[in-house]
C-alpha cells in the first residue's frame, strides 16, 4: 500500500473516531489492528500523530481527501470499508459517524453500496 493511502485511512479514522466525541478503548484497540493489518510504519504514524495533534477537524478532514484523491479506486474502498467496519465497533452506529461516512463516501466519489458490498466480502478485521 502506498504513503497516500495509508495517510488518508489514518485522517479519517482519527475522524470518525472522535466522530462521536467519546473515544472508548475498543475504538483504539481498533485502531492498533488497522494499523497493523494494513502495515502502517510506525514512523509514519508518530508523525501523523504529532501533525494531527493541533488541527481542527476541516484541516484533517481536506487533508485526508487530498489524499485520497491519489488512490486508486480499490484503496478508496478498503479505506470507507474499513471505516464501515469501524463505526460498527462499539455495537452501534452513532448519527455522527454515519454522517461523516456518507459525506466522506459522497465527496471522494465512491458509491455507499460498493463500500458495504466491499466491506463484507473482507476478511473480519476486528
Amino acid at each position: 500500500m502506498e504513503k497516500h493511502y495509508h495517510l488518508g485511512l489514518l485522517c479519517f479514522v482519527h475522524l470518525l473516531i472522535k466522530a462521536d466525541g467519546v473515544t472508548d478503548q475498543t475504538e483504539l484497540e481498533a485502531l492498533e489492528k488497522i494499523k497493523e493489518a494494513e502495515h502502517i510504519p510506525s514512523d509514519m504514524v508518530a508523525e501523523f500523530e504529532r501533525w494531527v495533534a493541533d488541527k481542527a477537524e476541516p484541516e484533517i478532514y481536506r487533508y485526508g481527501l487530498s489524499q485520497l484523491r491519489e488512490c486508486t479506486e480499490t484503496e478508496k474502498l478498503r479505506v470507507f470499508a474499513i471505516l464501515y467496519k469501524l463505526s460498527e465497533i462499539d455495537g452501534r452506529v452513532h448519527t455522527q459517524e454515519l454522517r461523516m461516512l456518507l459525506y466522506s463516501v459522497k465527496t471522494a466519489g465512491v458509491a455507499f453500496n460498493e463500500v458495504v458490498d466491499f466491506a463484507r466480502s473482507q476478511p473480519r478485521m476486528f
